[in-house]
């Protein structure tokens, strides 16, 4: 009979010790997903290089590469909400340069709605507003190319539509690529 609760005995502290490793690694694997969980409100921020490519107006059509460059360096803070929606501020500098001269032409002041779409594609809706006096909107949809564990590269397809300024009204169609950290 001895013999027999001695064994009990040990198999019951093995069976113990066996539940408090489980335990133990169950924890861990719980503290290991909760660190790769998103939390919200979320804080990223995004540096990227913005090509116009063709821009439309009543007046004329006119494509940059050809008689000037002009590149924009995008930077902006995003806000995420939630894993769907986000407020986003972005400033965007913008150089041309042609044959006579390179300058800074234009500060655009970019505040928008940002709105994650399936497969890594993200909507933002920007209202603009300009130093050379232009404003307007500027619809956009990017999408991350490649995911890495602390930071993302993206391209995007901004579309502005400009007003004001004593201008006709243009439509711009562009190309941005950059990373999100």
């Amino acid at each position: 009979m001895k013999k027999a609760l001695r064994y009990l005995f040990k198999k019951k502290k093995q069976s113990l010790l066996k539940l408090f490793f489980v335990f133990c690694i169950m924890t861990l694997c719980n503290t290991i997903n909760a660190q790769n969980e998103e939390s919200f409100p979320k804080i990223t921020g995004f540096v990227g290089v913005l090509h116009p490519i063709v821009t439309f107006s009543s007046e004329e059509t006119t494509t940059n590469f050809k008689d000037y460059y002009i590149v924009g360096l995008p930077i902006g803070i995003n806000i995420w909400k939630s894993k769907t929606i986000g407020f986003s501020f972005e400033l965007v500098p913008t150089i041309k340069s042609d044959s006579e001269i390179s300058k800074v032409n234009n500060l655009l002041i970019h505040p928008g709605i940002l709105i994650r779409l399936k497969n890594n594609f993200t909507f933002a809706g920007r209202v603009a507003f300009e130093t050379s006096g232009r404003y307007g909107i500027t619809p956009i949809i990017s999408k991350v190319i490649k995911k890495n564990k602390d930071h993302n590269y993206f391209v995007a397809v901004p579309v502005p539509l400009r007003f004001g300024n004593d201008k006709p009204s243009s439509l711009t169609i562009g190309f941005q690529f950059g990373i999100a950290f």
